[in-house]
């Protein structure tokens, strides 16, 4: 059964999580959750208030990660889900997540992350030829798409805001099927 990597750490936004783990294994994948360590994570849930200017943040579900970076072999997966929320700020520094998001685009693997998680796939270096998931137009040879998922090389699932699970990961899905059907 073809394995799929969620990349994530505690602060991570709670659908962005689990709405791909679910569908993942919906799918007939296996899903692993990587995180700096292996503990149980606490996810988080951003919303937004009547009167307030900006989202507030609440604790979400906790979950056990499987596997520490340091020990994820990136060669045992077909692609990758990098989810947002907080996680993304702090994991990006990690040298082990930087060599497991550089294994993918070195590969060319099946990458679904929201637009806001850009840092965390910036720590690999920037891609070349690959949809961007900026919101203004970009000056260093990547396509722009405004205000829906991304849909170009193996990056599809990209997404400009919440709540749009299905729009941003049925790209990735569409994706991962043709290069790795789950049987």
């Amino acid at each position: 059964m073809p394995k799929v990597l969620i990349m994530t750490g505690d602060a991570a936004e709670d659908l962005e999580v689990f709405y791909p783990y679910q569908r993942l294994l919906e799918e007939g994948y296996e899903v692993d959750i990587a995180a700096p360590s292996v503990k149980k994570l606490q996810f988080v849930v951003h919303d937004f208030v009547d009167g307030f200017d900006t989202y507030t943040e609440k604790p979400g579900h906790s979950w056990p990660s499987d596997v520490a970076f340091s020990d994820v072999d990136p060669a045992d997966y077909v692609a990758l889900v990098v989810p947002g929320g907080r996680a993304p700020e702090y994991i990006r520094n990690d040298p082990d997540a930087k060599r497991i998001v550089a294994h993918f685009f070195e590969n060319d693997a099946p990458v679904a992350r929201p637009a806001v998680t850009g840092r965390g796939r910036c720590a690999a270096g920037p891609p070349q030829r690959r949809l961007s998931g900026a919101r203004r137009p970009r000056r260093d040879g990547r396509r722009h798409i405004r205000g829906r998922p991304g849909r170009g090389g193996r990056q599809p699932g990209q997404r400009p805001g919440v709540p749009d699970h299905p729009q941003w990961f049925r790209p990735f899905i569409e994706q991962l099927r043709k290069v790795a059907p789950a049987g």
